[in-house]
């Protein structure tokens, strides 16, 4: 049974900081690329940024130069670090790993946290 939990949403003000932390748990063998997600309702989930396992990242373009994504490959979690954070930054973020819980490539699959709510307000 694997299991990936979110936290660190909240609330805060226009231009404010948070930071993210998602931790892969159970049998896990080795995970692969993790990404943060985030979706508002009536609008499809959309990537905010990915890692690999070696460190290689990729922001979105509404996020670059204000959000940043990295890992910890020992502890198994992935954060996102949000500054300078906009109204238009409100939303449900999840965490996202793709993850083998044995060497066998049937045992690789892409799992999903539950969401942890960001709302950018005054």
């Amino acid at each position: 049974q694997v299991q990936l939990v979110e936290s660190g949403g909240g609330l805060v003000q226009p231009g404010g900081s948070l930071r993210l932390s998602c931790a892969a748990s159970g049998n896990i063998y080795r995970v692969y690329d993790m990404a943060w997600y985030r979706q508002v309702p009536g609008k499809p989930r959309e990537l905010v940024g990915s890692i690999t396992r070696s460190g290689n990242t990729n922001h979105a373009d509404s996020v670059k130069g204000r959000f940043t994504i990295s890992r910890d490959n020992a502890k198994n979690m992935v954060y996102l670090q949000m500054n300078s954070l906009k109204p238009e930054d409100t939303a449900v973020y999840y965490c996202n790993a793709d993850l083998a819980s044995c060497e066998y490539f049937y045992c690789r699959h892409d799992y999903w946290g539950q969401g942890t709510q960001v709302t950018v307000s005054s």
